[in-house]
């Protein structure tokens, strides 16, 4: 049969075949390269865009702020499991139907690798980052390699540098000096600001904002979290419009909400999301829009 080693076929190598060859083969005479993933979970808490991230009770970069993550069970697990387990152990989402439903509905999307050499004190480490948010995400509980877990206000961290600034870390045990919460270790920095473009760049060709709502929701619910992704306030009765004319993104659902708003007034209509996979006209930001008259 083509392509089987023993009879012959293209698998077959120089001096007795492929499973020959793999029996002498010694990975050892490579440079070790370890795999983690690392994980961007963003959620909406009081309207305001907030990621997961854990203090660091081991060195490196101990007791500096960091994405969720960890190594990837070689063997075990693939990447994307990788990624689920990280975040359930993150945020106690474990062992129950509850906990199991909640991460059901978390969108988990790969965003990209991350392998410079020199990212790691440690060895040369890749990180695969994944991309996730959903609704109503509970507060966090640190795991086992952590020393505390929150969610931070992404306004309130700084983005600007790709490394922790200051002293590097200290492999042999001292933390980082800085104030807690401002700075992220390795390269995190990066990692979540391409996180975050990423999300602004999807909300607008696609649906996916309403993965950060419950499963009905109101438009000013879902206005706020446009608000609150790209950071600017949106004209109520131009989103709406706007909303209402892409075709599939949301449908009604004939019911309205149980008591108007808080300044009084009509109770708001409920809505679910539609069937689309791509919004069309697209949701542009306030500045892509200035770009194309």
């Amino acid at each position: 049969m083509a392509g089987d080693s023993d009879t012959g076929g293209p698998g077959e190598t120089a001096g007795g075949g492929e499973h020959a060859w793999l029996a002498a083969y010694d990975p050892r005479a490579y440079t070790p390269v370890a795999v983690t993933v690392d994980v961007v979970a963003l959620t909406l808490r009081a309207d305001e865009l907030h990621v997961l991230l854990v203090e660091r009770g081991e060195p490196p970069y101990q007791g500096c702020w960091a994405l969720p993550g960890g190594f990837l069970r070689a063997g075990e697990e693939d990447l994307p499991g990788a990624a689920v387990r990280e975040l359930a152990e993150e945020t106690g989402l474990q062992g129950t139907l509850e906990a199991a439903a909640t991460l059901s509905r978390i969108h988990l999307e790969q965003l990209g690798s991350y392998g410079a050499p020199d990212r790691d004190p440690r060895m040369h480490v890749v990180s695969v980052a994944y991309l996730a948010f959903a609704p109503d995400l509970p507060d966090p509980q640190a795991g086992t390699d952590a020393a505390a877990a929150a969610w931070h206000p992404v306004s309130a961290l700084d983005l600007t540098s790709s490394r922790t600034t200051g002293p590097a870390a200290d492999t042999h045990g001292g933390g980082v000096g800085g104030r807690p919460g401002t700075r992220l270790a390795f390269d995190h920095a990066v990692i979540l600001a391409d996180g975050l473009d990423r999300a602004r760049a999807k909300i607008e060709y696609s649906p996916l904002a309403t993965a950060f709502l419950r499963h009905d929701f109101t438009i000013p619910e879902l206005r706020a979290v446009y608000e609150a992704v790209w950071g600017e306030r949106l004209h109520a009765g131009n989103f709406h419009r706007k909303v209402l004319s892409v075709p599939g993104f949301v449908e009604s659902t004939g019911t309205t909400t149980e008591r108007g708003g808080t300044r009084g007034g009509p109770r708001a209509r409920t809505y679910h999301a539609g069937d689309a996979r791509l919004l069309h006209p697209p949701l542009l930001r306030p500045a892509h829009e200035d770009d194309i008259r």
